[in-house]
């Protein structure tokens, strides 16, 4: 008597639970709809991996409830319930496979789609921002030509050339200082390897000043710059593309699984086969 109470109950329960978590998922189906943007490449690929991700949830109330007639079946008593789910459940089951086995393709087609216009945005404003460089050198050097602001440049020249200097001769007259700044985490590279190469050879201010204030060497150094970060951008794209394989490869596989789940409850239940009679007994 126990035992069969037990059984009841337990049966109760994981119906509760599998109806509940079957629910949950629709519910969360609806509240992904909103905003309604069916024509947008990026909502579809949210709402494919949201759906995705909570794929789970209704397979885990699929089984629970499978689990419960399971407990019916054992306990003689609890086979007369009128309310009867498996053929719901499956019939859920094999639209849930539909729906996945649908998003796969879909999804891998939007992540193309999408790949595809964000590589030409790079490569067009990585061409716009070459092309500003370029017009702005072309610009700097025709105003080099002009005497007042050659002389203009050379004096920014000197009083850099100044500055630097005494920077330097401090830190390299000083062995403490001089390792100090070496070691300064802060300090960037390129000054580093000024101070390496100033302490044995002070010429090397002058060819370091000359390329700090060669519009040439500037304009060379921002378009490795911008290219440099092209390519962290184009590698960041690629990876978030393949990053979104794990989400068609997980939808196929729930497709799978709930495909095979409601048609083998449906010929085991007998309405595959009624419905193959009937077409036959038709033709």
């Amino acid at each position: 008597m126990v035992n069969r109470a037990a059984s009841s109950n337990t049966s109760i329960s994981l119906k509760l639970v599998g109806i509940i978590c079957i629910l949950s998922f629709f519910l969360d189906f609806i509240f992904l709809l909103v905003p309604f943007q069916p024509t947008d490449k990026i909502w579809q690929i949210n709402l494919c991996r949201n759906l995705v991700d909570r794929g789970i949830v209704p397979m885990v109330g699929l089984g629970a409830v499978l689990t419960a007639y399971w407990f019916d079946s054992v306990d003689e008593s609890s086979r007369s319930s009128s309310l009867n789910l498996k053929l719901p459940t499956f019939i859920i089951s094999s639209l849930l496979g539909l729906i996945f086995l649908l998003i796969f393709p879909l999804h891998l087609n939007n992540v193309n789609q999408v790949k595809g216009q964000a590589l030409t945005r790079v490569n067009q404003e990585v061409e716009q921002l070459e092309n500003q460089v370029k017009a702005q050198l072309a610009q700097v050097q025709n105003q080099l030509g002009n005497d007042q602001v050659k002389a203009a440049v050379e004096k920014q020249r000197a009083a850099l050339k100044e500055q630097l200097g005494t920077q330097l001769n401090e830190l390299v007259k000083d062995e403490q200082k001089y390792n100090q700044a070496l070691s300064n985490n802060q300090l960037p590279a390129a000054q580093k390897d000024l101070l390496k190469k100033y302490k044995t050879n002070p010429k090397a201010l002058d060819d370091f000043i000359a390329e700090q204030t060669d519009p040439q060497q500037l304009a060379t150094q921002r378009v490795t710059q911008i290219r440099s970060q092209k390519e962290q951008q184009l590698q960041k794209i690629q990876d978030d593309a393949v990053k979104e394989l794990r989400i068609g490869i997980s939808s196929l596989l729930l497709s799978i699984g709930y495909i095979v789940i409601g048609w083998t409850g449906l010929r085991g239940m007998g309405v595959l086969q009624s419905s193959s009679k009937r077409n036959t007994s038709v033709r």
